[in-house]
This record gives structure tokens, sequence and C-alpha cells, in this order.
């Protein structure tokens, strides 16, 4: 039986508490993980002409929904699960922490996904009908996650769910629906973003995975061990930037997408960040370094991309 939040000691503060707890349980600064794509997918469009704008602006903010949404069924299913206390170390708490109820946070989490279905609708019409299967599939996955008897977050299959429909297939839908079509460019470009998003999982791992283990999950952390799991880490870091400076050499990315290099500081700091640690705590930064990254790259991914349409 699950903790009666009614009995705890903390007030419920939906009548009480400012705009910033609400912000807050949105965890924003996960958000780039969906807007960067979305960025990157419209950069890549770019060279076969103009940008449908409203497009663009209604897909962004889908995604950012749907993330912001999964962030949520991560926040209700662990607090029921009993995952969760005023201790955790982590990036939610809204529920244990700031006194929100559970129940608050799963209508707020279906509205948020009702708003994307409605947003996709819009998409759907101006471009393509299939991609409403696209969508359910997506959202069925962001609800999965860490939703019902079987959540994908406790299994070793998390990173690679997690990279594939936030990293590379939102991507190519921000290009599918400004082109109608998706090319093989646009697929090898958006490996190194279906890797990265990836990682930020595996961080997020390597830092619970004590608790996790206790927890009966079979995350990739769990199975390596934290070396291997930091090899791993530093290994898909290394694996990104090869990438590019491969598809630079073989002339399918513009020179000026090297300037990802810039990211570079972030990855190195991450992978030190794990090494030298292991309180959890102590490891946060870490693995904030890991999603600032990612973003990093992938912002850095677009501009370079979007300097080469220009001049090329």
């Amino acid at each position: 039986m699950q903790p009666d939040l009614q009995q705890n000691s903390k007030p419920v503060v939906e009548s009480n508490r400012g705009f910033q707890v609400w912000w807050k349980m949105t965890r924003p600064h996960t958000l780039t993980a969906s807007f960067v794509p979305v960025l990157l997918g419209t950069a890549l469009a770019l060279k076969n002409g103009k940008i449908h704008i409203s497009l663009f602006i209604a897909m962004l903010i889908a995604s950012m929904l749907i993330q912001a949404a999964t962030n949520m069924f991560n926040e209700y299913f662990d607090y029921k699960r009993g995952l969760d206390t005023e201790h955790s170390v982590g990036i939610g708490g809204t529920i244990v922490r700031d006194g929100i109820k559970p129940k608050t946070v799963i209508n707020l989490a279906f509205g948020f996904y009702g708003i994307a279905l409605l947003l996709g609708v819009y998409i759907c019409a101006n471009s393509s009908w299939w991609l409403a299967v696209v969508g359910l599939i997506c959202m069925a996955v962001g609800y999965f996650y860490t939703g019902g008897p079987y959540p994908i977050a406790y299994t070793p299959f998390g990173e690679l769910f997690s990279g594939f429909f936030m990293g590379m297939l939102i991507i190519l839908i921000s290009v599918f629906i400004q082109t109608g079509t998706v090319d093989g460019t646009s697929i090898l470009v958006s490996v190194p973003s279906m890797v990265l998003v990836g990682m930020i999982m595996l961080s997020n791992n390597i830092r619970d995975l004590d608790g996790d283990k206790e927890n009966g999950r079979k995350t990739v952390a769990i199975l390596l061990g934290k070396t291997k799991a930091i090899y791993l880490l530093a290994g898909m870091f290394t694996f990104s930037y090869l990438w590019i400076l491969g598809l630079i050499f073989s002339e399918i990315a513009p020179f000026w997408t090297a300037i990802v290099i810039l990211s570079a500081p972030k990855a190195i700091k991450a992978t030190k960040g794990f090494i030298k640690n292991n309180v959890p705590i102590q490891m946060a930064p870490a693995m904030i370094a890991t999603a600032q990254t990612n973003t990093i790259f992938g912002f850095l991914l677009a501009i370079g991309i979007f300097i080469g349409h220009f001049f090329s």
C-alpha cells in the first residue's frame, strides 16, 4: 500500500504555491531533449526550400508537451511504487517534497497529451495521416517508459527506446513534415542525437545504480557495473564526435558541422565526474553535464547545417 499524502506532514500546495512549483514539475532543463531534435530536423529540411513556420512551432510545442508529460508520468509512478521520498536524489520531488497531489500530476500529464494530440491532428492534416500512427506510438512509449506493469526504464532497453524515439524519430518527423520525405542524410545525421539522448538515460542510471538494484531494476548500468557503464558512456561520447567527422569526410555533412567539437568539454566533465564520485548526490553534476553535452552538441550541429546551406 502506498502512503497517503494527506497523512504526510508536508502541506498540499496547489492553492498556495506559485508558478515555480508547477514549472519545476515539467523538469524544464530536460525539455531541450525534445526542442533540439526539432530544430535539427528543421535545419536538415531547409535544403529543400521554404520552411513552414506553423508546422515547426506545432511540432516544437507538441514534442515539449510529450516530454513534460513523460516526466510527470515518471514522477507519478515512482511515487506510487514507493521509489521517491523526501530524501531522494533527483530532479523530481513535486509530490514528495512540494506536496502536489499525485492525482493532479497524472491528470496534468494526460492534459498535456491531449493538447499534443490536437497539435498532432493539425500536423497530420498538413502533412500525412500516417504520422498519427507514429505519434500515438511515441505517446505510448512515453507512458509505458515508467508506467504499466513492465516499465521500459526498468529494463536494459531504456537507453535504446529513449534514444530512438526522442533522439532520432523526432528529427525524422521534423524533416518529413517540412519536405514530405526522409532521406538517407537525415537518418545518418540523426544517429549522434539518438546516441546522446540515450546517454542521458545511462547517466541517470549510473547515478541511481545502487538504489535501482535494490528495487529490482535491470538497467544497462546494473548489468555492466559502474566502471564498465562509464566506459560505455565515454565510448558513446567519442563515437558521436567521430561519426560527425566521418560524415564530413564523406561529404554527407557540411564542414561547418565540425563545430560540435566545442561541446566536448562537457562530455569530458561528465565522464570525469562519474569516475571521481560514488555518492549519488556527488554524481548529479556529471549527469547534468551529460544532458548539456546533448543540448550543446545538437544546437551546434543544427547551426553547422544551417551555415552549410548558405555556403554550399
